[in-house]
């Protein structure tokens, strides 16, 4: 008989990496055991409970649904990522009540930027934060996580002092999702014992050795200054892919300026919104994809779907981001070194190269995600 799981997430606003992941993770464990899922969508109209819950943590309606199905379902094991906003708190009082074993996944760096009231506390003598993209121009004092939103921000503090004692308590055990997030939540007080890491699942296809690829090169993700998209457009256009097109997919705050400022440029394509099976059908075959983020990664999807593709990424060498990749890897450049980026684009001319690599980057991740490993790694986290 299978041991049950309760998987409980928030759904953002915005679907992003971290909402797609769960999916996957549903589908990976339900061959090992009898799952329940337990979710919320920010997305949602709020209610009273939800704005008693901005500011007291805990969600008395979500409360009284997670209750129901701890009672009816009787997880022998529940599995936390998302909780913030709709969720809240409130489950993990309910959970140590009824002394059910829970572990949860770290899947970014936001239980460290925003449980600060004041910007120098959060940005701690730098100029930025390469965890979240705060610069110290975005506010005079005070920590404003959500540049548009006083209120929010100021909520999200009180939300994240509370999960951060939640997460050193050494009541739960905690589930990072690279080496180097793993050492940056043992400096800040998580007891080795209850940490360890274990990598997101991803499917992998049977992809052609010998596959005609187009000369296309992939950025998806948020259209924005943290994630250096400006910086790569620019370094595109001074390469020597004149045979190349740039295919940028998805939405943000830069995406209309940049789309009018290169609109003279056919090479470069502004695609806006695509399904995830979308943009990996144009990943599959593309020649590349391209990213040239300022920010720490935790587990970088675009990349690792890529890699499991047999698709090259160029990427800079900074956070956790080199532990997805071969030692060595010919195609990373050095952060913020934007004449390296340009260096690096021009080695995708050489197609030998190209299909080389395309074959090392696929076998280092299907390792790297071995499915047996990372289930045994799980296990090992609540039996003892």
């Amino acid at each position: 008989m299978k041991e049950k799981l309760l998987i409980v997430h928030n759904f953002y606003r915005d679907f992003g990496g971290e909402d797609a992941n769960i999916t996957e993770e549903i589908e990976f464990f339900e061959n090992k055991y009898d799952i329940k899922f337990f979710y919320a969508h920010n997305k949602d109209r709020i209610n009273i409970y939800d704005a008693v819950a901005f500011f007291t943590r805990t969600n008395k309606s979500i409360n009284k649904r997670f209750k129901k199905d701890i009672d009816d379902f009787k997880p022998d094991l529940v599995y936390i990522h998302n909780t913030w906003f709709k969720i809240n708190l409130g489950i993990f009082k309910i959970l140590k009540n009824k002394n059910i074993k829970t572990l949860i996944k770290v899947h970014n760096f936001r239980y460290e930027c925003s449980r600060y009231f004041l910007k120098k506390n959060h940005l701690k003598n730098e100029k930025i934060c390469f965890a979240c993209g705060f610069v110290s121009k975005d506010s005079l004092i005070f920590n404003r996580y959500y540049k548009e939103s006083f209120l929010k921000s100021f909520f999200l503090i009180l939300y994240s002092k509370k999960y951060f004692k939640l997460l050193t308590s050494n009541n739960f055990n905690i589930i990072s999702i690279n080496n180097f997030q793993k050492k940056k939540l043992e400096q800040v007080g998580i007891i080795q014992n209850n940490l360890k890491v274990i990598y997101n699942p991803i499917n992998f296809e049977t992809i052609e050795s010998d596959k005609s690829r187009e000369k296309i090169l992939i950025y998806a993700g948020r259209i924005s200054k943290e994630k250096g998209v400006d910086q790569l457009i620019k370094a595109f256009e001074i390469s020597d892919l004149t045979d190349f097109k740039l295919n940028i997919v998805g939405e943000g705050e830069l995406k209309d300026e940049l789309q009018s400022t290169y609109s003279h440029n056919a090479s470069i394509q502004f695609l806006g919104h695509e399904s995830n099976s979308t943009v990996l059908r144009k990943i599959e075959n593309a020649t590349a994809v391209v990213t040239a983020t300022t920010l720490y990664e935790g587990q970088p999807r675009l990349l690792c779907e890529a890699s499991s593709l047999k698709t090259v990424s160029i990427y800079p060498s900074f956070g956790g981001m080199d532990e997805f990749f071969p030692n060595n890897y010919k195609l990373s450049f050095e952060q913020f070194n934007y004449k390296d980026l340009v260096y690096k684009l021009n080695l995708l001319l050489d197609d030998e190269m190209v299909k080389n690599l395309s074959e090392d980057v696929y076998a280092y991740l299907f390792e790297k995600l071995n499915k047996e490993q990372i289930t045994n790694n799980f296990q090992s986290m609540y039996k003892v």
